[in-house]
């Protein structure tokens, strides 16, 4: 048996999300696949916490090469498309036949425990990349105590591409580097989180794709602010440049999550012009050619 679940691009809520403001996520059509056929040769520690719990038979073998990208030297990098997440989900799924003609039903069934035990493993987190490899689709998550609120949504009118950065980063290492700037200067902190959720709520409710991308830029100006005082590059040096010249033409080009590299998304009410693409291509930074809102985990 198989099961496949995707990876994901957090759009809007980054850090603001673990402050309450709703975060935008969008499944994309990079897969994992787990088979129960297939031995083991890795196994991840949320695979290994949710073996403990009984909720996964066994370790099995999976295959996560779409979630990551070739390098030069003939190896690969990640691209912070949540694959710890399309893992487990995928992993889960094996041991669920009995639901394997409704999809929906699937997912439901998976994400509860699911989400608890890659908080576990995690330290914590929205569990909104959890939440994209169960349901697939768009969704807006809002943290709610322990929970996680998960509904569909429809984006106003914008053209969505992913573009992968030279620099994969750390999430972890960021969330840290943001989470010492906290403890340190508190008042700062806040009402940069402040200004993040601002724009993470008229994201949500915009219905204009121009009023989609101004909150969009709103929360990259506060994203920017936070890392310059948290000496984290959320926003790396070459974001920032493509975002200029993206800005000229009316669009977006900011980091996708956590920020530090892996991803930069372009949001527009048109496509990407040749002119920048020749300028993210000089600098390094290529598209990536990703669709959004694929389906969720899925058996067979």
């Amino acid at each position: 048996m198989r099961a496949r679940a995707p990876g994901k691009l957090v759009l809007s809520g980054a850090y603001s999300v673990l402050h309450g403001a709703p975060a935008l996520v969008a499944a994309v059509d990079r897969f994992v696949v787990a088979d129960s056929a297939w031995p083991a040769s890795f196994v991840t520690d949320e695979v290994a916490e949710a073996v403990r719990r009984g909720l996964v038979a066994g370790p099995c073998g999976f295959d996560a090469k779409q979630l990551r990208e070739p390098t030069a030297d003939g190896g690969s990098r990640k691209l912070g498309l949540g694959s710890s997440a399309a893992i487990l989900v995928a992993s889960m799924a094996l041991g669920l036949t009995d639901v394997m003609d409704d999809g929906s039903r699937l997912g439901a069934r998976i994400f509860p425990d699911a989400l608890d035990v890659h908080r576990k493993v995690q330290g914590g987190g929205s569990g909104v990349d959890v939440a994209a490899s169960c349901f697939g689709g768009t969704l807006v998550c809002r943290a709610r105590e322990q929970l996680l609120d998960v509904q569909p949504i429809a984006l106003p009118g914008v053209t969505l591409e992913a573009w992968a950065c030279t620099t994969s980063a750390s999430t972890s290492d960021m969330l840290g580097k943001v989470r010492a700037f906290g403890a340190s200067e508190p008042v700062r902190h806040r009402a940069l989180m402040n200004r993040a959720r601002e724009g993470a709520e008229a994201a949500v409710l915009a219905t204009s794709g121009g009023g989609f991308i101004d909150a969009i830029d709103a929360q990259r100006s506060a994203l920017l602010e936070l890392g310059r005082c948290a000496t984290a590059p959320i926003v790396t040096e070459e974001v920032a440049v493509l975002h200029e010249l993206a800005r000229a033409e009316g669009a977006v080009l900011y980091p996708a999550g956590a920020g530090g590299g892996d991803i930069a998304l372009y949001v527009g009410e048109r496509p990407s012009s040749d002119a920048l693409r020749a300028r993210a291509s000089a600098l390094g930074v290529v598209p990536l050619g990703l669709r959004f809102g694929a389906p969720g985990v899925e058996l067979g």
